[in-house]
């Protein structure tokens, strides 16, 4: 007797991801079966009816993807629905020879439905019906898909480079973590390997709509002499049945195949969202109250032409001038809501009185002047979010660079115009913007695909081109591939930018006070020696503020207090005492610069330049012949060209001697250029000068 109990136990111990393993095994061992065995009429029934509802779902699939990698497994499923229609046309066929004779219902309900009830019954009716099938398919649908997937595929593996450069740039730079970065990594190589799977896969459909029309050809010549040879029938009759059946066994296997072609075709042409096909449609087709009305003006115009379907045409007129109005009422709305949520501000004037000291104010260190339509940014009530990515900002600051930021003070300046904002470090402006509350930068980002109907403008930060554009536009232009930011960012960026180019000037003897007294707490026996004992805070304050200046990060205080320890004794003068300390940072220096590249490529100096140049040095001039300064200038930034060209760092390997003074004298006119002493890289082993100055 059967365990029941037991059997049921077994399968329901079977995993849904086991059930999944057998999926593909299953399905291909089925396909091969059809091939070789003979079906009945029913189970044809039942696999041709399986193979309309596969191809549906995954159009429906494909229609509702967000992201094009969201559907990888989409050319394994062609190969294997290409192979079940072929499959089913060899079993169909074997079936219409064998039993055709008996009359139009020998191979199954479906087949005799789709060549009597689709086409009329009329052969002549059907073999027109599914020669147009078959040109559509393969010669708009299935063409068009085929060379946008072979296009793609192209265009993502040239790209993959210039990709895999930005990831490990926005990693370097701290944006991303390594996670992040292992993910987008994986992504670009999933990306690539889809289309080029796709461009080989659209092959497949292809394939299978030429063998639609030898295997159509194939069964009613095979119908015909079978009829009339072997079973005796009518020649009449004969071509009924056989060709009957044939354009049912073909337009039942093609329908299915012009469904998978379409979504073949949605998958490679849709662009990557978060929004699926109908979303996109929708909101990028209905979205402009004008074209609108303008098309709702032509139709009406076209439907008042003698002759032409008057009321269709003005019925459908009717329909498109209600969509513009409701469209424009919307935009009218949203706009409204926009200009009421602006505050008008007053400026509040004190009595005079007699001046006190209460009237000198000190600068702040870093401060924000914003326009009176920028205000509600500061206030929580109307969500604004400044002060919270301003404090975002002073954190990435403090973790990176290694100490604390002075606090950013933000003032409302009346005399300002609205929408500008300036920004000051300890009174002197070094940076000034315009920005909108309530409103998005699109900033192009080189896969913009048009321009979008805003003024142009640029970004603050970076020079970038752009646009400002209103919220309910957001959406539109992320599809249009341009990056979409707040406007609480535009300012905490160009923030985070100024602090970091001007971070040194920020390093004052309080804050290197702050720094000693924060170390104190955490390895107090290295600093309880070093200051006042060996060296007093004011070459502390140097020294820190020399690596500041030259953007190299202070957050290994151990070290640094170490080797001022070991070397202050001996050494005095802060500059020297820099040089040292670089020395013994150089493993955060290199990694800041190359990260972690097994070659590091840097520009070098020709050496008789730098044998003159360290002449000059030695014989105590601290100055460079106006003649020969000139020329370096024009050489390295010729180097400098030349490496940007090669996508290297701007790094320049010189002796030690050399170093600093090379750095102060190049940093005047070449702040990007970064200088490095040889023992500053001695651990290094592969290293290549990819130019060098002062080479003919």
């Amino acid at each position: 007797m059967i365990n029941f109990s037991s059997f049921f136990r077994v399968i329901k111990s079977l995993k849904t991801t086991q059930w999944q393993v057998l999926a593909g095994p299953i399905l291909i061992l089925m396909i091969l079966a059809m091939m070789v065995l003979p079906l009945a009429p029913f189970f044809l029934d039942v696999f041709f009816t399986f193979n309309i509802a596969l191809s549906i779902i995954i159009l429906l699939v494909s229609m509702f993807t967000r992201h094009t990698l969201d559907f990888t497994a989409f050319p394994t499923i062609l190969l294997f629905s290409t192979l079940l229609r072929l499959a089913l046309n060899v079993a169909s066929t074997r079936i219409i020879f064998l039993q055709g004779h008996t009359g139009t219902n020998s191979a199954g309900r479906v087949i005799e439905s789709f060549g009597h009830f689709l086409v009329g019954g009329n052969f002549a009716i059907g073999i027109v019906v599914f020669i147009i099938l078959v040109i559509i398919n393969f010669m708009v649908i299935t063409k068009g898909a085929s060379r946008i997937a072979e296009v793609g595929a192209r265009f993502i593996l040239d790209a993959m480079p210039g990709k895999q450069m930005a990831i490990d740039a926005d990693l370097n730079a701290g944006l991303i973590g390594e996670d992040q970065a292992k993910k987008r990594r994986i992504k670009i190589t999933q990306e690539a390997d889809f289309y080029g799977s796709m461009d080989g896969a659209s092959k497949f459909v292809r394939g299978d709509a030429i063998a639609g029309i030898l295997i159509m050809i194939i069964n009613i010549l095979g119908g015909l002499i079978i009829g009339l040879m072997q079973h005796h029938m009518l020649l009449n009759k004969a071509v009924e049945v056989y060709t009957l059946l044939t354009i049912g066994d073909g337009l039942v296997a093609q329908i299915p195949a012009l469904v998978i072609s379409t979504a073949a075709g949605v998958i490679v042409t849709r662009v990557s969202t978060n929004q699926n096909v109908g979303e996109q449609i929708v909101s990028q087709l209905f979205y402009n109250p004008q074209v609108i009305l303008l098309s709702a003006i032509v139709l009406g115009i076209l439907g008042l032409v003698p002759g032409m379907p008057n009321i269709i045409f003005l019925i459908f007129t009717v329909l498109l001038f209600i969509l513009s109005w409701w469209l424009y009422e919307k935009q009218y709305y949203l706009e409204n809501n926009f200009l009421n949520s602006s505050e008008k501000y007053k400026l509040i004037q004190d009595s005079i009185s007699e001046a006190s000291w209460n009237d000198v104010a000190l600068e702040d260190p870093i401060r924000i002047e914003i326009g009176y339509k920028l205000t509600p940014m500061t206030d929580i009530n109307q969500k604004g979010d400044l002060l919270d990515r301003i404090r975002v900002v002073r954190k990435k600051i403090a973790q990176e660079i290694g100490f604390l930021p002075p606090l950013v003070h933000i003032k409302n300046n009346m005399n300002l115009s609205g929408n500008v904002y300036r920004i000051f470090i300890k009174g002197v402006e070094v940076g000034k913007g315009k920005c909108f509350y309530g409103r998005f930068m699109a900033i192009n980002s080189g896969r913009e695909t048009e321009s979008l109907p805003f003024e142009k403008v640029h970004e603050p930060t970076f020079g970038l081109s752009g646009y400002w554009i209103d919220e309910d536009f957001k959406n539109t232009a992320q599809k249009k591939g341009y990056s979409v930011i707040e406007s609480s960012t535009v300012i905490s960026t160009h923030l985070n930018f100024l602090i970091s180019h001007h971070i040194d000037e920020l390093f004052g003897r309080q804050e290197a006070q702050q720094l000693l007294e924060h170390v104190a707490v955490h390895i107090p026996k290295l600093t309880e020696n070093l200051i006042p004992n060996l060296i007093n805070l004011t070459v502390f304050h140097k020294v820190l503020k020399n690596l500041l200046l030259e953007h190299v990060p202070i957050r290994d205080m151990r070290t640094i207090v170490e080797t001022l320890s070991e070397y202050a004794e001996i050494q005095k003068d802060p500059d020297e005492l820099t040089s040292i300390v670089r020395i013994a940072l150089r493993k955060i220096i290199i990694q800041k610069l190359f990260n972690k590249k097994d070659i590091i490529e840097i520009i070098g100096l020709e050496s008789n330049l730098e044998q003159l140049l360290l002449n000059t040095l030695q014989s105590g001039n601290n100055t460079i012949e106006p003649t020969l300064s000139e020329t370096l200038l024009v050489k390295t930034r010729e180097a400098i060209k030349k490496q940007l060209l090669k996508g290297s760092p701007l790094v320049l390997l010189v002796r030690h001697p050399l170093r600093y003074f090379l750095s102060r004298f190049l940093r005047q006119s070449l702040p990007e250029l970064t200088v490095l002493s040889y023992m500053e890289i001695e651990e290094i082993k592969k290293i290549k000068i990819t130019n060098i100055i002062g080479k003919n």
